[in-house]
């Protein structure tokens, strides 16, 4: 395939259509991208040679003009000389040059052309390679996206059908069980011992003591008020 027809080929792409009919629309967009870069790469090249080859033409085309030139200076001497068979020679070569030189500009603006042809071309070709590649950006970002959702709706699944939440609700209410038993020991515990009951009773009597004490305080206060 020729450099022309492949950029056509590219430029005139549709690169959603050839996406969405893509098994694989990332494996296609780089297959896309590289087919862009390398005829980017010839067809600078190209244009390069072209711009060389034209310099080179145009070099040709300043030396014939100052051929003629210098023919046509000579057919004047060879005049003022009263030599006209020489001004005769002289103007034929004069004649030769300018010719060749009205080829060689022909081929200039030919070369022209054709660069200018060149450079439209990679221009394009370059805005459609930043697009790929930025779509290559979005598809790939959507893809780690999808591929995450898809993961996470697979583990799910997985957990529905499988007996691993079973596992996990029994699990938990054997957890439940045991908190419950715990709350029964503490509710049927065993009575106190024996030392605790007497260390009690002894509380018990400085309490009564400590309440007689304060009858008989307020006794007190009491007479003394009455008096």
């Amino acid at each position: 395939m020729g450099i022309f027809s492949r950029f056509r080929d590219i430029v005139n792409a549709n690169i959603n259509s050839m996406l969405d009919r893509a098994e694989d629309p990332e494996k296609m967009i780089r297959l896309m991208i590289q087919e862009m870069e390398d005829t980017l790469v010839e067809m600078k090249a190209a244009c390069a040679s072209a711009m060389a080859g034209c310099k080179k033409v145009g070099r040709a085309r300043d030396e014939a003009g100052k051929r003629s030139q210098d023919w046509d200076e000579k057919a004047r001497l060879a005049v003022d000389k009263g030599r006209e068979d020489l001004a005769r020679e002289a103007l034929v070569e004069k004649r030769r040059w300018h010719e060749r030189a009205q080829v060689l500009e022909h081929e200039v603006h030919e070369c022209e052309a054709l660069i200018a042809t060149y450079q439209e071309d990679i221009g394009q070709l370059e805005e459609k390679l930043a697009a790929t590649k930025e779509k290559q950006r979005l598809l790939v970002q959507r893809h780690v996206h999808a591929f995450g959702r898809r993961r996470a709706q697979e583990e799910l699944r997985r957990l529905d059908s499988s007996d691993a939440w079973i596992r996990f609700e029994q699990f938990e209410n054997r957890i439940e069980r045991m908190e419950a038993e715990a709350d029964l020991v503490n509710a049927f515990r065993r009575p106190s011992s024996l030392e605790d009951q007497f260390d009690r009773l002894k509380k018990d009597e400085d309490v009564e003591a400590e309440l007689e004490a304060l009858k008989t305080s307020l006794k007190k206060d009491s007479g003394e008020t009455a008096v």
